[in-house]
């Protein structure tokens, strides 16, 4: 190989990839895989999703994957049920493809650029919602609080989200002053399910094992630490082996009888 297209293939191989975001821009991808900030999730196939049934979410449709829709609908059911939550509990926005993400991230907004934009919206293709496994709650009556903003951390919904989410196996991906640098996100929340033992579980916590281990959630779902093992008493000693009698012995013996 010349030393031209050896230098050629090392630039190639130090180049770091980039990511599309708006208008045609793209974002360098850290070597770690993050793009502005955050982790790549890319898309689930839409064959792994289910659709909610009317009254779960709170406009469009809301699709996740079947074990986080059988929970997300648990969870409603008793937050419904609670006068703690002093409202209605919604689904405001579930899976999003990588084409709809784009459209969420690229939005026209105060941020002027990607950077700014990714402290509260993932570029496409590094959004949980991809997974199928991510949502985002309101509230109704919303009470002038504008959907997925800060002052739902002042709701009795949200404390009652904080209390119970876990117990349905969601947990909040991105806390208050998180070493992700994501805006706190009180409406973000993800399933891992309440154990890794629960159908679905595994898979979505593989998906999320690098997010869940560098930047943790609070609340977080914490699996109990694993029973010590059992400790079997060691076995009684064998009984003491009979002397052997040697030949000169055994003639004593005999002699004395």
């Amino acid at each position: 190989m010349t030393s031209r297209r050896f230098l050629l293939l090392l630039l190639l191989v130090a180049s770091p990839a980039e990511a599309q975001v708006c208008g045609g821009a793209s974002a360098t991808v850290a070597s770690d895989g993050r793009a502005l900030g955050h982790l790549p999730y890319g898309d689930v196939a839409p064959g792994d999703l289910v659709t909610a049934p009317p009254g779960v979410a709170i406009r469009g449709t809301c699709r996740l994957r079947p074990e986080a829709m059988a929970a997300l609908q648990r969870l409603l059911a008793a937050a419904a049920g609670d006068p703690k939550v002093e409202g209605q509990l919604y689904a405001l926005s579930c899976h999003r493809s990588i084409e709809s993400q784009e459209a969420t991230f690229c939005k026209p907004r105060a941020e002027a650029t990607d950077g700014d934009r990714s402290i509260s919206v993932a570029p496409p293709g590094h959004s949980e919602h991809g997974t199928g496994y991510a949502l985002d709650f309101t509230v109704r009556p919303a009470d002038g609080c504008r959907d997925a903003e800060a002052c739902m951390a002042a709701k009795p919904a949200f404390r009652w989200l904080r209390e119970n989410a876990p117990r349905f196996g969601f947990e909040l991906s991105f806390p208050p002053g998180n070493a992700q640098h994501v805006k706190w996100e009180p409406w973000h929340w993800r399933w891992v399910g309440t154990s890794a033992h629960e159908p679905g579980a595994a898979r979505a916590r593989f998906i999320f094992a690098r997010a869940r281990r560098e930047f943790p959630a609070d609340p977080a779902i914490v699996d109990p630490p694993p029973p010590p093992p059992v400790v079997s008493a060691p076995p009684p000693p064998p009984p003491p082996a009979a002397p052997v009698e040697s030949k000169k012995g055994r003639k004593k013996r005999q002699a004395k009888e």
